[in-house]
């Protein structure tokens, strides 16, 4: 039977030491384990094209969000570091070389769209290449409204849902967060790699937000 650590092949002995540590909230449904998971298929997706450092690239991905702070929290943009300084203290009672410490510490803290820190290594690339791919997409549809739920927000402005004569305001509107954000992310890719699978998903985003529009009752842009 395949077990969590298992999904983190070749480095499951790894991720069994690390993955006790990788979430602190149960009940984000946004940044749990599944998010991980597919995240890391994304980095591996990414990583077979772009090389890097498989082992530090796993360790950054398992803990990216060992620390994650609400969309709406006034210190949002500081998540990511919080979650690298967990993952620096994590990593040396491991026994983990300094390096490395640093190579997944910077990782983890550039991968935050919300950090505006721009990635210089390539396992950093691939890491905010492969977490920004779960944000578009239909994966990345489906995490826009969980979220909204989570923050109370409604799915749309009746009287006036592409927000044609009021500023878009993605906390209280869900749609409003894919002109806000969504739409945005696919011309900030790092990799090549990167940058063509968020193509694909920018477009299936497109299709969406159109379909979602005539459905109701309102014409594409």
């Amino acid at each position: 039977m395949m077990t969590q650590a298992d999904i983190f092949a070749p480095y499951a002995d790894m991720a069994q030491d690390l993955l006790p540590h990788a979430c602190d909230k149960a009940d984000d449904g946004s940044h749990d384990m599944a998010h991980i998971a597919r995240v890391w298929a994304n980095a591996q997706k990414i990583h077979a094209v772009e090389g890097g450092n498989g082992r530090v690239l796993c360790a950054a991905v398992i803990l990216h969000d060992c620390i994650s702070l609400e969309k709406d929290a006034d210190d949002r943009s500081q998540g990511s570091r919080l979650a690298a300084d967990k993952a620096q203290g994590v990593l040396t009672t491991l026994g983990w070389t300094a390096d490395d410490i640093a190579a997944v510490a910077h990782a983890i803290t550039a991968h935050s769209f919300s950090a505006n820190v721009t990635p210089t290594t390539l396992e950093a690339q691939i890491l905010q290449d492969a977490d920004r791919l779960d944000a578009i997409g239909l994966v990345g549809v489906a995490r826009c409204f969980y979220v909204a739920g989570r923050m109370g927000s409604g799915l749309y402005d009746p009287a006036d849902p592409q927000a044609q004569h009021r500023a878009l305001d993605d906390k209280s509107f869900a749609i409003d967060h894919f002109e806000t954000k969504l739409l945005t992310l696919a011309e900030g890719f790092q990799t090549q790699a990167g940058r063509d699978m968020a193509q694909t998903r920018h477009q299936a985003l497109l299709a969406f937000r159109d379909g979602f529009f005539d459905e109701i009752g309102v014409a594409a842009r």
